[in-house]
């Protein structure tokens, strides 16, 4: 039988990432990831699930990031019953991820039921923390560079690809057929991760175009750091990083700690870490010292550069202190979690700094107050802004156009075909354009719910 790829997720888009192959006898699906951002496409998380979760076999994760994993105890609820392959890193991250996601969506749902914010009566979450613990038990892990069979006749292989803890290029071996996804990429000399690692063949091939068009900024983000903190410690004010709990929470703890070893932080500044999620994280990144960069050796004292708060009322007391600090708080694009009550304090400081650490999706308060938003919504009440904006771009864990071109390099040969996923529309295509010019690939972009025969 002719093997089959829905795009179900993550095409014309940079969330929601999922891919299903099927051939009638089997059907294994490459990420199982939740819609963010855009209102439209948030609701697509409540649409019906465009196959029968029971007839998936099994799904291979990528990563943690919840684009990539995050509709995974919804699926589960369902009616999934297979099993998810993944690294040991990426199972320990969604163990936390996931937890915290089905959390917030319930605190959410309260929040908005006891203040009369939803049109919908009662307010539901997406999924409960018991579905999230019903999904990690369907969890298998995989070591890297071992085949490991994920359905009859079809066979599963990780290779590292950097952007986070224990990301993965996946390799399908579809009887004689091979699929790779490259899942997230990550960037080439990361100072915490290694490079990803070529792929010599693929018969067809999932390809990310995050950073399609455009090249990061060959800015050195410590001195941007340095610079950024300095100036506004200077005139009394709190720098704000919203961060990925996951993986830029990490790295911004390496660049502080480097930046305070070599005296270029005002002294005595207070740096906190405000995220449950990010401290359970720097566990995780412990534990797995294996999968860093051999070469690193200062991880455990980096990570103790910030105090780490995990208490309620602890994290409210920053808001009262007004001594200049740093605070380092999830989520990465402020959708939610605590950096909203730090934006709720700061942003309207001009003072203060908002120092964003990376990609801002389309419709995310982050990109909103980059593009110049005099307010934002926070909690149901509008919140002036006038506090000092800045982003960290080159912090991106993504490869931006020149990295994925190098990546591509590697290849032997010439996929049959390549399909870009996980872009906008306009990032996807200048990437298309650079391939087939530059590498005289067959490649193109996917469409939304789009169908294509292997």
């Amino acid at each position: 039988m002719d093997l089959e790829l829905k795009f179900l997720g993550a095409a014309g888009t940079v969330t929601g990432s999922r891919h299903l192959l099927s051939d009638g006898e089997a059907s294994v699906m490459l990420d199982c990831g939740m819609f963010q951002g855009l209102k439209t496409l948030r609701q697509r998380n409540w649409a019906p699930f465009p196959v029968d979760p029971a007839e998936i076999d099994a799904i291979v994760l990528s990563h943690a990031h919840l684009d990539h994993s995050g509709y995974l105890p919804r699926l589960v609820r369902d009616g999934f019953k297979g099993n998810v392959y993944a690294s040991e890193a990426t199972i320990d991250l969604c163990d936390i991820l996931l937890a915290d996601s089905a959390h917030l969506q319930e605190s959410d749902a309260d929040f908005a039921n006891r203040h009369g914010l939803s049109k919908h009566r009662p307010a539901l979450p997406l999924y409960t923390t018991a579905d999230a613990r019903r999904a990690m038990s369907r969890f298998k892990g995989m070591d890297f560079a071992a085949p490991y069979e994920v359905a009859p006749g079809v066979h599963a292989r990780l290779s590292r690809a950097g952007h986070i803890l224990g990301a993965s290029i996946v390799e399908i071996d579809w009887r004689g057929t091979r699929v790779v996804f490259s899942g997230d990429l990550g960037r080439y000399g990361d100072p915490l991760l290694p490079d990803p690692e070529p792929i010599g063949q693929a018969d067809y091939l999932l390809l990310e175009s995050t950073y399609g068009d455009r090249r990061h900024e060959p800015l050195d983000a410590m001195e941007q750091l340095a610079d950024i903190i300095g100036r506004t410690a200077q005139r009394g004010g709190s720098v704000i990083i919203p961060a990925f709990a996951v993986g830029r929470a990490q790295l911004l703890l390496w660049y502080l700690h480097m930046l305070k070893k070599q005296k270029r932080l005002p002294a005595g500044l207070p740096i906190y870490l405000d995220s449950p999620m990010s401290v359970n994280a720097v566990e995780v990144y412990r534990r797995h010292r294996d999968l860093m960069r051999p070469d690193i050796g200062e991880c455990d004292e980096a990570y103790g550069v910030a105090h780490y708060v995990r208490d309620a009322e602890e994290s409210k007391k920053l808001d009262t202190t007004p001594m200049p600090k740093v605070i380092i708080s999830a989520s990465g694009m402020a959708t939610g979690g605590r950096v909203l009550h730090h934006l709720k304090r700061y942003a309207p400081d001009p003072r203060s700094t908002i120092l964003f650490s990376g990609y801002q999706a389309a419709g995310t308060r982050g990109s909103k107050m980059l593009h110049g938003a005099d307010t934002i919504k926070i909690h149901g009440e509008y919140v002036p802004v006038r506090a000092e904006l800045s982003n960290l771009s080159m912090l991106s864990a993504h490869a931006d156009s020149d990295e994925i071109l190098r990546w591509l390099r590697g290849f032997k040969k010439a996929p049959r075909a390549t399909f870009l996923v996980h872009g906008e529309p306009e990032a996807a295509d200048t990437l298309r354009l650079r391939i087939k010019d530059e590498l005289g690939w067959s490649c193109r972009v996917v469409e939304h719910l789009e169908s294509v025969r292997l």
